[in-house]
């Protein structure tokens, strides 16, 4: 599929596999909020670095909203969803970093990334992070598509797209999600590792 603009579209095979991840890690997101270990400010930040790398406009929109709501600044907002990350506060910097090595590897990141981030905010606080990472990495898996597919009937459907794309990815993420649930609760049960690296 060629690219029309931002990033090449994920497979199915590669959206299974961002949706289990996702599933499985979200939980710390939730916990790191609950501590106040990540703002909503925080989270806002890394959920906009990641929709800039998979251009997702319908996730742009919505965090854009999100982000004005919790008192963020427009030009900080538009900013990073150019790729622009001056505004940044210097403690979050390396978080939102790693957000887009993330996206931009595919969700495949590189080890040393990896404990880097744990290495400055400890692996509670990664974890979160990693969270939040997956998180709006489903929310752009399957909102690009989402959006396409309507928007195709406004004459504005994504550049990267096509119809039978977007017809699939809606239908296997209603097939995936029972799939996945059990998926991610056997993993979790049986302790495997939450995170795994690119081959280096």
């Amino acid at each position: 599929m060629g690219i029309g603009f931002g990033k090449e579209l994920y497979s199915v095979r590669e959206s299974y596999r961002i949706y289990f991840k996702g599933l499985r890690t979200i939980k710390y997101m939730t916990r790191a909020k609950k501590r106040r270990d990540l703002s909503p400010e925080f989270i806002e930040r890394i959920m906009m670095a990641v929709t800039e790398v998979n251009g997702c406009t319908i996730c742009s929109y919505a965090h854009t909203k999100m982000a004005l709501e919790i008192g963020m600044h427009n030009e900080e907002i538009q900013n990073i969803l150019s790729g622009v990350m001056d505004d940044i506060p210097p403690d979050e910097t390396a978080g939102v970093m790693f957000a887009q090595h993330y996206a931009d590897n595919r969700g495949k990141p590189s080890k040393k990334a990896w404990e880097h981030v744990v290495g400055i905010y400890g692996l509670s606080k990664a974890k979160g992070i990693l969270g939040a990472i997956r998180m709006i990495m489903i929310g752009n898996i399957y909102g690009i598509p989402w959006s396409s597919f309507f928007n195709r009937f406004r004459g504005k459907p994504d550049k990267r797209s096509n119809f039978l794309y977007e017809i699939s990815m809606i239908i296997t993420c209603i097939v995936f999600t029972p799939i996945v649930i059990i998926h991610a609760l056997v993993s979790d049960l049986f302790q495997i590792p939450v995170i795994s690296f690119e081959k280096e």
